[in-house]
């Protein structure tokens, strides 16, 4: 799941050698931090958040089929 966040969020920037994308684990869901530069957070975000929405429910979707829970994060 990290390689496919890494792979759609530097397809959505400008500065794609920059996104960087930490996972850690508390208990049964794995947890997605995603990391741009400032200037494309907007672009990950999208216009009211339709973008970051879009990705959550892939992810969801994806880790639902693995039995699995997952949470995207956007940091600043």
């Amino acid at each position: 799941m990290r390689q496919l966040v890494l792979h759609l969020a530097r397809g959505l920037v400008r500065e794609p050698g920059r996104v960087r994308v930490h996972e850690h684990t508390e208990g049964e869901r794995t947890i997605l931090e995603l990391e741009v530069a400032p200037a494309d957070r907007g672009r990950v975000i999208g216009r009211d958040g339709r973008t970051a929405s879009a990705l959550r429910v892939l992810l969801e979707a994806l880790a639902r089929r693995q039995g699995r829970s997952c949470v995207l994060e956007i940091r600043d």
